[in-house]
């Protein structure tokens, strides 16, 4: 357990970033600023996520001193391409197909950032699907809905748990918190209060 000297903010209406805040033992609450989620052309995809997760955290300019937020973000590489959260439901459908008996990699970049001090880190992970049915697709879009996900699926959801038969790397930075690099960031970060 953490006892932290700031008060937590969660800049993130994700409900599954949340519970896995929630799950890690912190209290916090919540609070999201709007932001312009555009990004440099020239920016790689692997750098796209913590300039994001950077924009998020700086947009809260009027902390208190007694505040730390953490913001993140989360991108979706397959095939050299950036996967974004789906405009609709073709598009999840295109994605779902894109990743179908395919690997990709899915970074999460978070930020922490006090009224002094800021710092960044991305997590990687390779994920494998299995090949999906085309009414396996359809299926999980129409149930879940997945239109608020960065590559249309939520791991802990049907379709991971039917279409994706290994990972390499931190199965919570799929969900959008790594949580074991967030720990130990936050306790370095606040340790050097």
């Amino acid at each position: 357990m953490m006892n932290l000297p700031y008060r937590l903010i969660l800049g993130s209406k994700s409900p599954r970033r949340q519970e896995l805040l929630k799950n890690l033992g912190l209290d916090f609450e919540v609070r999201v600023r709007p932001v312009d989620e555009t990004f440099p052309t020239h920016l790689e995809a692997t750098q796209m996520a913590e300039f994001i997760a950077r924009k998020k955290a700086e947009a809260f300019d009027d902390l208190l001193d007694s505040e730390l937020v953490i913001t993140s973000d989360t991108v979706v590489i397959c095939d050299g391409r950036a996967l974004a959260k789906p405009a609709n439901r073709d598009d999840a459908k295109t994605m779902l197909q894109a990743l179908s008996g395919n690997s990709h990699q899915v970074i999460t970049a978070v930020c922490l950032k006090t009224q002094n001090k800021i710092t960044s880190f991305s997590e990687s992970t390779l994920v494998y699907f299995d090949v999906l049915e085309a009414a396996e697709i359809d299926h999980y879009i129409d149930l879940y809905k997945p239109f608020d996900k960065a590559g249309a699926y939520g791991i802990q959801e049907w379709i991971g748990m039917i279409g994706i038969h290994k990972i390499e790397g931190d199965y919570y930075n799929v969900m959008g918190l790594p949580l074991h690099r967030l720990y130990k960031t936050l306790r370095s970060f606040t340790s050097q209060v």
